[in-house]
């Protein structure tokens, strides 16, 4: 086996659209009654990179944070487990840890050495920082060790590793494996369907770090609380908004993206945010979210955006913006800055997003 050195580069997550529906989607497995999840992402410009190479019996990681400042390796010795039981400790390295217990449980690999030397991916702001550090170890693994894996597998093996983790993830966050291409997701039990779309504009997005805090394992927690069958007025509410509800303004964004509407788009995130404030929010404290309503009320939102809404799980971690063109983003993002205090990263949806680094189903 070749030593030689592996690079690896991995982007966050945007979810445009559909945020918990992934999951709401799984317990159709047990619950058919229930409606298929949709969701619109789309790859951030910003990621994980570094690089890997094998070594024996071990699993070591070495990272950097988004600021540079570094964080103190991990070496472990590299049985099931061990490492299962790491991740369930939790830690900032617990996410990897449960990948590696993941992949030695299905693969004869020996060991890896890991160091991602770019992050700058801001952390539990709902970019999927986990579900990248996931899929990059997943195919550190899959490279160094030439498994051969495909796309969708290194997904599926990612997915499992952060809940080992003791995360309630779904199966959208993974979608990062496939680059900053937009894509639609469709989640139905188990089974999961992937469509790449082709925009027919540039979308010049904002996301906005709210600088505030948020608790996504409780949000999570507390959703799903509400599934599949729980009896009352908010869990009914809650399972509607997650089901037709989500499916109908999926529908409308993708057509939207597709036909080249920027302005359809925005408009949509912000009719998306006032349902999720009225039908799901009240299932969980942390989704009252002040911070992100102080952002998407701000006078120069009205002004310079189209619309906007929430990230991820939704919470006081980030927001997005669809900005009415590059100045009018530039302009904004300052402002948001200099009067708010956040941090603002853009992200450009563009006609010609960068495809994946490999086929649906073919090797990666």
């Amino acid at each position: 086996m070749s030593e030689t050195v592996v690079e690896i580069e991995v982007p966050g997550r945007l979810c445009l659209f559909g945020e918990h529906s992934d999951w709401a989607g799984g317990y159709r497995v047990t619950h058919p009654d229930l409606h298929r999840g949709y969701c619109l992402v789309t790859g951030t410009d910003q990621g994980l990179s570094g690089w890997a190479q094998p070594c024996e019996g071990v699993f070591e990681v070495s990272s950097v944070l988004p600021g540079g400042e570094p964080v103190a390796p991990l070496k472990i010795d590299l049985r099931a487990g061990t490492l299962s039981e790491a991740a369930a400790e939790g830690g900032f390295y617990s996410y990897a840890v449960g990948v590696a217990a993941e992949m030695v449980t299905r693969y004869p690999v020996r060991g890896l050495h890991l160091e991602i030397v770019r992050a700058d991916l801001p952390i539990r702001k709902g970019l999927s920082s986990s579900a990248a550090i996931c899929v990059l170890v997943t195919r550190a693994f899959n490279r160094v060790h030439g498994l051969g894996l495909s796309v969708r597998t290194e997904m599926e093996l990612a997915y499992r590793g952060e809940r080992r983790a003791g995360s309630e993830c779904g199966r959208m966050d993974q979608i990062c494996a496939f680059g900053r291409r937009p894509t639609l997701l469709t989640f139905d039990g188990d089974d999961l369907e992937i469509e790449p779309l082709a925009p027919g504009c540039t979308v010049w997005l904002l996301v906005v770090d709210l600088c505030a805090s948020k608790d996504t394992r409780r949000i999570l927690a507390d959703l799903n609380r509400c599934f599949p069958d729980t009896p009352g007025a908010l869990p009914v509410s809650v399972r509607r908004a997650l089901g037709p509800r989500n499916a109908e303004l999926v529908r409308g964004a993708r057509q939207a993206l597709l036909e080249g509407d920027a302005r359809g788009v925005g408009v949509l995130m912000s009719e998306a945010q006032v349902r999720f404030d009225r039908e799901i929010a009240p299932a969980c404290p942390e989704l009252l979210a002040p911070r992100l309503h102080q952002v998407l009320e701000h006078p120069a939102v009205k002004e310079l955006a189209w619309g906007g809404k929430g990230v991820g799980s939704q919470g006081d971690g980030c927001a997005q913006l669809v900005a009415r063109g590059p100045e009018e983003r530039e302009t904004l993002a300052a402002c948001l800055e200099r009067e708010l205090g956040v941090v603002c990263l853009p992200l450009t949806i563009r006609p010609d997003a960068e495809r994946s680094p490999g086929t649906l189903d073919g090797p990666a």
